[in-house]
């Protein structure tokens, strides 16, 4: 017993403590007391405990923000929905929060902002979190809220989170610049559009990078299994679940959760039916992104996704040009939302990225295929052509007449060719 008495009074004795120094004893104890709050009252954000690859990526956030270094840094986090930016950043937040004098996560900013002065409730939400405006004292127009921010906050280091932040008045009016908050301050954006962050000039970018097999096979089991490891049972299907899900943290969790205490064969009916019918509230996640578009970016987005995925880009900007879509334009915006990828000059996306652009060309015309403005399956277009369906040719017709009619009649004709040279040789 003295011997653990004596290991305990020794570690407390190496601790860290305050010195005097040149300072009053009453402004020691006020920043003595101030450190306790700020340990004791930060707020704590709820995480799944089902975490996977959270090691790794919460490393190279660290690296990027400094979170000892004085200066005033700001960090993008972007990629598509479901890739995990705001449970990276709320891990950051919960074990970093408590070295700072104030903290704020401004949650959910895309939905607020819509709210009639949505914006003015998020500034004040950042102003009582940094406690520096009274429960009675009113903030009635933007300009003030920025006035306030910048100066009640220029002297507090605070860690200030925007999370899904989607337009740049958003961050003009939250955290303008950088001089608007104290020595050390870190401030955090996570949205879907890269474009917004450079705009803002940011001072790092990150793209949380997809889950590998490994991983995704990981955190799938966590949800379908309910534990951490694989299923002697379901190695083949599990397997085509990974394979389906693209390393999407979101995909895997809600199918996950969807299969759990299934049977082997409605697993294998739930996986079938996936390859014509994708989960709605997977596709719903990512539509987020091809809302924020206009129109003629949304026609560049379908046709990728209906015939140019995998394509050369220049190939591609060379046809849509001609249909008058901008499409140098078109594809940077794309790319900076996450939906198009560029690599070795060719456009490439996610497959759930490609199914949500299947999807909503199928909803033009669920039951009456000759309402869709784009086939791109040969069973289809053997069936429009077989049936020479009227509406068929009025929808292209209308839809950017003749440039399109030559990349739809092109794309058909290699399907069908393909389709009746493969009968031929069988």
């Amino acid at each position: 017993m003295i011997q653990k008495w004596r290991s305990a009074l020794r570690e407390v004795a190496n601790l860290a403590g305050y010195e005097l120094q040149t300072e009053y004893e009453s402004e020691i104890v006020t920043r003595i007391v101030q450190d306790i709050l700020s340990k004791l009252m930060y707020e704590h954000l709820h995480v799944d405990e089902k975490l996977v690859g959270m090691d790794f990526r919460l490393k190279r956030l660290n690296s990027l923000i400094s979170v000892d270094s004085k200066d005033v840094r700001m960090v993008g986090i972007y990629g598509i929905g479901g890739i995990g930016k705001t449970t990276i950043t709320k891990v950051f937040y919960n074990q970093n929060s408590h070295q700072f004098q104030s903290s704020s996560f401004l949650a959910n900013i895309r939905e607020i902002f819509k709210e009639n002065r949505g914006l003015l409730r998020l500034q004040k939400k950042l102003l009582r979190d940094a406690q520096v405006l009274g429960v009675n004292e009113k903030l009635t127009t933007f300009d003030e809220g920025i006035n306030m921010i910048k100066s009640r906050l220029c002297h507090k280091k605070v860690l200030v989170v925007l999370d899904d932040a989607d337009h740049w008045s958003q961050l003009k009016s939250l955290v303008g610049k950088r001089d608007w908050f104290g020595e050390g301050s870190k401030i955090i954006i996570t949205t879907r559009n890269k474009h917004l962050l450079i705009e803002h000039e940011m001072d790092e970018l990150y793209e949380p990078p997809m889950l590998n097999t490994n991983e995704a096979l990981d955190l799938f089991s966590e949800y379908a299994f309910r534990r951490n490891h694989r299923h002697d049972d379901y190695p083949s299907l599990s397997n085509r679940i990974i394979y389906y899900c693209q390393g999407l943290p979101f995909a895997l969790k809600v199918l996950g959760s969807s299969l759990f205490s299934k049977t082997h064969g409605q697993w294998k009916s739930e996986l079938d039916k996936l390859a014509l019918e994708p989960n709605m509230d997977i596709i719903n996640v990512l539509r987020i992104s091809y809302e924020g578009l206009s129109n003629t970016q949304k026609n560049i987005f379908l046709d990728i996704a209906c015939f140019f995925k995998g394509e050369y880009k220049d190939f591609v900007i060379k046809i849509l040009d001609g249909c008058g879509f901008f499409a140098e334009s078109g594809i940077g915006v794309l790319n900076d939302r996450c939906l198009v990828t560029i690599l070795d000059r060719k456009l490439w996306m996610h497959d759930l990225i490609q199914q949500l652009g299947w999807e909503i060309v199928r909803e033009q015309g669920y039951t009456n295929i000759g309402r869709r403005s784009r086939l791109w399956n040969f069973v289809d277009v053997q069936h429009m052509l077989i049936k020479k369906t009227v509406l068929f040719m009025h929808t292209y017709i209308c839809y950017n007449f003749s440039v399109f009619m030559l990349v739809y009649v092109y794309y058909a004709f290699l399907i069908l060719h393909s389709y009746f040279l493969g009968n031929k040789c069988n």
